[in-house]
């Protein structure tokens, strides 16, 4: 508990800083409060399999699947995956991209050389693999490898990943301890950053995960937490997250936790509040703010609008 106590306290000094202590990253203030201003983040749950409208999604952000050019991140597998194209060919399989490169290291300083970032130079997409998240911070964290990642979302393109890839791109590492995924707040905890403020979990249903967050974003209410089942996703652009696949996400906001009685929107229930539960569910289709910490309201089928009425 005392050591938790402490990184809480580490967490709470990070704020909008994405990235930390070495050169050659440089912190800039951001206009979005957790989301990229530019480019698209696509954080899977694990487990994506064929699911068509994730993989269709990062195709098409990717630039489509004649001039897409994709770079498969394998550092949270291990060192077994750096000469292992099924990841490639996976990605290949399901989004009908034709270039689609391997990277992989788990050297710091070949993560600081120009030559290793050259695939990332002309990159319109990155995919992290999943494995172990803390293997994709000791490879890559604060290096130009780094810093090439996010020249990605600058440029446009989109960074998705799965499992343990999904994980690495909030700001706060959850579960990255080196001993095991069952500690949820160990001896990594930088994340990479892209998703700012954030900490993500995954698998959270299949695995019993769902109320792991609760009591870490009750003592760090700066930071939202998303957690992720199976075959499902959230698209984040700037700051509005939306849902893909075939399950459920679940969102962990102190106001919620600590029960203020906000209301929200939950899969078409105008009267859910707090009280329901220390998080909630949303589906496919559904958005949430995260600047504002609410459930974007999407007109009802069949609803008549104002200019409806006016036309009357």
């Amino acid at each position: 508990m005392k050591k938790l106590s402490i990184l809480l306290l580490i967490v709470a000094a990070i704020g909008n800083v994405a990235f930390a202590q070495q050169s050659p990253i440089t912190v800039k203030k951001s206009d979005t409060r957790h989301g990229p201003e530019k480019g698209s983040l696509i954080i899977i749950g694990g487990n994506v399999g064929s699911q068509r409208d994730i993989w269709d999604k990062f195709t098409e952000l990717a630039g489509g699947k004649d001039k897409a050019v994709v770079v498969v991140i394998t550092a949270a597998v291990g060192d077994s995956a750096a000469y292992d194209q099924k990841d490639v060919d996976e990605v290949k399989k399901q989004t009908g991209i034709k270039n689609v490169t391997l990277l992989h290291t788990n050297d710091l300083r070949e993560a600081n050389s120009e030559k290793f970032i050259a695939p990332l130079k002309k990159a319109t997409a990155v995919y992290f693999e999943g494995g172990r998240q803390w293997r994709i911070a000791d490879s890559y964290l604060n290096t130009l490898t780094h810093l090439a990642f996010k020249e990605v979302l600058d440029r446009g393109g989109v960074i998705a990943g799965s499992s343990a890839g999904a994980s690495i791109l909030g700001s706060f590492l959850w579960r990255g301890d080196t001993k095991g995924a069952q500690i949820l707040v160990g001896d990594h905890t930088q994340g990479l950053g892209f998703l700012k403020n954030s900490a993500i979990d995954q698998h959270i249903l299949v695995r019993n995960r769902e109320f792991d967050l609760t009591d870490f974003i009750r003592k760090a209410p700066q930071l939202i937490g998303i957690g992720m089942n199976e075959a499902t996703a959230v698209l984040v652009q700037r700051d509005t997250l939306q849902v893909l696949g075939k399950s459920f996400i679940a969102i962990y906001d102190y106001n919620a936790i600590v029960n203020t009685g906000e209301k929200h929107v939950v899969n078409g229930r105008e009267d859910f509040t707090a009280s329901d539960g220390p998080f909630f569910f949303l589906s496919a289709g559904q958005k949430y703010d995260l600047a504002k910490r609410q459930v974007i309201k999407e007109p009802r089928k069949g609803a008549a609008t104002k200019a409806d009425d006016d036309d009357k």
